[in-house]
């Protein structure tokens, strides 16, 4: 890997701990740390040691979500291409070979909640706190969010969180299927590290087999194949009058 910067990777054993490391800012998934999520994927399916992955956020949140600051700042990528790196980004977190697990505290919001969906397994503190603002934003939930969440946690519970763009604790993104497991507060790292050692000692045949069975019955169920335009829509949203000045709207109320 070249030199990341806004991720820092370490690897222990079979384990190997990425953490999204811009904690002054939320840690927010700029075009930067997209690029470095789908550079560090790559890298990890060529490391057959690493049985196991634990993606969770440095400081006081898991992520902040997309940077829509950094969109279009990038003179080398075609409008089309900026939008398309989310989703390519999400894609490759989904397809590391190792079992993925996120380890969630404080916020996640928007794109940090697709990040987390796209790994096998998640767990949160109980003091963790969703939100899914992209309407509110006026722009539509894209990174293949849409088919992702309606396969996890089922089309009205996803219409519910993307129209309403509420937040939600930790104990209710457990029922709905957002994590999977809700620990204590101070008890995070500690759980997921032994989850990825528990799940680093069994075979890696047997669990690589019920990870692809899974997923292929997920995809069945609700493909992610359909967002091909997923940075079509995106783009749209940024030219239309009315979407942007509710994300002015926005953004304004979010800074008084």
């Amino acid at each position: 890997m070249q030199d990341l910067s806004t991720i820092t990777v370490e690897v222990d054993g079979a384990v190997c701990s990425v953490t999204l490391d811009r904690p002054e800012k939320l840690n927010p998934l700029s075009v930067t740390c997209q690029r470095e999520l789908i550079e560090v994927a790559e890298w990890l399916d060529a490391q057959p040691e690493i049985r196991a992955v634990v993606i969770r956020g440095a400081g006081r949140a898991f992520s902040a979500g997309a940077d829509l600051s950094s969109f279009g700042t990038d003179a080398a990528l075609e409008p089309r291409e900026s939008g398309d790196l989310g989703l390519r980004m999400v894609e490759a977190i989904a397809g590391i070979d190792a079992v993925t697990i996120a380890a969630v505290h404080g916020h996640c919001i928007g794109g940090g909640v697709l990040l987390a969906t796209a790994c096998d397994l998640r767990i949160a503190d109980e003091e963790a706190r969703f939100a899914i603002p992209e309407v509110d934003l006026g722009i539509p939930l894209t990174w293949s969010g849409i088919p992702r969440l309606v396969r996890e946690i089922g089309p009205a519970a996803t219409k519910d969180l993307v129209l309403s763009c509420r937040r939600f604790g930790a104990d209710e993104a457990r029922l709905l299927g957002v994590v999977t497991r809700v620990v204590s507060v101070g008890d995070l790292d500690r759980a997921a590290r032994e989850l990825a050692e528990e799940m680093a000692r069994r075979s890696r045949y047997a669990v690589r087999s019920v990870l692809e069975a899974v997923d292929a019955c997920a995809e069945e169920m609700v493909g992610t194949g359909r967002s091909w335009a997923d940075a079509d829509q995106l783009a749209t949203a940024f030219h239309d009058a009315e979407s942007r000045e509710a994300g002015a709207r926005y953004l304004a109320e979010r800074r008084k």
